[in-house]
């Protein structure tokens, strides 16, 4: 039996739907984000309205994008990595941060290290933004959570830089990993003057290195801060277990 010949429509239907995924896994369009007007895309992919609908319908079936009734259609996450046993790990094993963060080391250097090659000045205005807005809340003495989320989206930056759309949907993927390690970091160093200052260092020698196309200084850089909140964290783990122990001999427990 000879193979079934996509019509010319449903040839075309499948390229729009294809440079749609281009313009997702490229970072263009975000998870989360609601996809432009019909009238736009039309215009942006210079395709007919039929034609972009039956690309729209074919996103749809594969569960690229989400379309609720009233409020358009939305672009799914990409590369879901299923999070459900690591988040409930940090609730009853905290260990499992330092886990998370030696990850985070390996990505974020070979991030960092991209993104000095290949990062664009359209890339680096965008990096600028997150690094100054990371900076400027620091001096407004905002709240822990606030810091970790600029914090978390100043390292996004850097990755979307890579140009690597797999690195960036990795890290995208474990979105609420990364906060609640960032969020471990700025709520345990962050009040502690000399961590603090430890880590307004590494992220400047970040943003320098990767401004100034310098990659392994970059990676060497990125893989140095996470490497170092990592030891900061379990020193101060291993500080508040002595606290512990000495106070249970002083009430005479031990």
């Amino acid at each position: 039996m000879e193979p079934e010949v996509a019509s010319p429509g449903q040839q075309i239907a499948d390229s729009v739907a294809a440079r749609i995924e281009r313009l997702i896994m490229d970072g263009v369009l975000k998870a989360g984000q609601v996809l432009p007007s019909e009238r736009r895309l039309t215009e942006k992919l210079n395709v007919s309205r039929s034609a972009l609908r039956e690309g729209l319908r074919i996103l749809r079936a594969r569960g690229i994008i989400h379309t609720a009734q009233g409020k358009g259609s939305f672009v799914a996450p990409i590369s879901q990595v299923d999070a459900g046993p690591l988040v409930h790990l940090f609730h009853s094993q905290p260990r499992t941060l330092y886990d998370l963060l030696e990850v985070r080391a390996l990505l974020e250097g070979e991030a960092a290290r991209l993104a000095a090659i290949r990062g664009t000045d359209a890339d680096f205005i965008l990096i600028h933004r997150r690094y100054q807005a990371m900076v400027d809340a620091q001096a407004r003495d905002t709240d822990a959570a606030t810091h970790a989320h600029l914090d978390h989206a100043f390292h996004l930056a850097v990755c979307e830089a890579s140009h690597n759309p797999v690195l960036t949907h990795t890290l995208q993927s474990l979105t609420d990993l990364m906060l609640g390690s960032v969020f471990a970091c700025v709520n345990n160093l962050y009040h502690r003057q000399p961590h603090k200052q430890q880590i307004d260092r590494q992220h400047e020698a970040v943003y320098d290195a990767v401004i100034a196309r310098l990659p392994d200084e970059a990676h060497q850089a990125a893989t140095a801060h996470v490497n170092s909140v990592r030891q900061s964290l379990r020193e101060i783990e291993q500080e508040e277990q002595r606290l512990v122990r000495a106070t249970l001999r002083l009430e005479g427990w031990t």
